[in-house]
């Protein structure tokens, strides 16, 4: 009887478990609708605005739940651009992100929290310049359509703040009348419009 109970059990574990999976559609990234950005102040007065031209995630995604069950990400930081050769190509030096040594960042989702059918969190281990911090990415739900062809499209918007230092990106310069060149937080912005496989 306790055998039986337990293989009972065992069995709607599984299930369970199947339905979880079932659930989860693979998204892929439209990478003609989708931009990775950032943001970080210039001379403590202005925000300089950037992006990565090269990247690429694994996405699971459960649309009934409206929840992450992965997201696996990289950005390749060779492929920065701010719209200005020479500040690029110190950006990719080893006063920054020393993109030679360091070619790839990337995010690893750890879990997602659901805040409503709208909005949630994602978690997870952020790696840049070899150096790996947690870190908590707010996500809003922009929406699922068919577009002209059937396709069923999703569309996330995903901002977070980290500071560059605790990756060890330290290069600045004291201005003479008080201040820094760059600022110390930079601020995450990611839109992306993604396709159900």
């Amino acid at each position: 009887m306790l055998h039986k109970t337990f293989r009972n059990i065992s069995l709607l574990a599984l299930f369970f478990l199947g339905s979880l999976i079932l659930n989860a559609e693979t998204l892929k990234i439209d990478k003609g609708h989708s931009e990775v950005g950032f943001s970080i102040k210039h001379l403590m007065i202005s925000n300089v605005k950037g992006k990565f031209t090269n990247y690429d995630a694994n996405i699971e995604y459960d649309i009934k739940t409206k929840t992450f069950k992965k997201f696996d990400a990289f950005v390749m930081v060779d492929s920065i651009d701010t719209g200005i050769q020479k500040r690029d190509d110190h950006l990719r030096s080893d006063d920054f992100f020393d993109a030679k040594k360091f070619p790839k960042m990337t995010f690893i989702m750890s879990s997602y929290e659901k805040e409503d059918s709208t909005e949630g969190y994602l978690y997870g281990t952020l790696t840049l310049h070899g150096v790996s911090k947690n870190v908590k990415l707010e996500v809003e739900h922009n929406g699922m359509i068919k577009d002209f062809k059937g396709n069923t499209k999703l569309g996330f918007t995903i901002e977070g703040k980290i500071n560059r230092k605790d990756f060890g990106l330290n290069w600045n310069k004291v201005l003479e009348l008080g201040g820094v060149t760059v600022g110390d937080k930079v601020k995450i912005i990611i839109e992306l419009e993604t396709q159900v496989k």
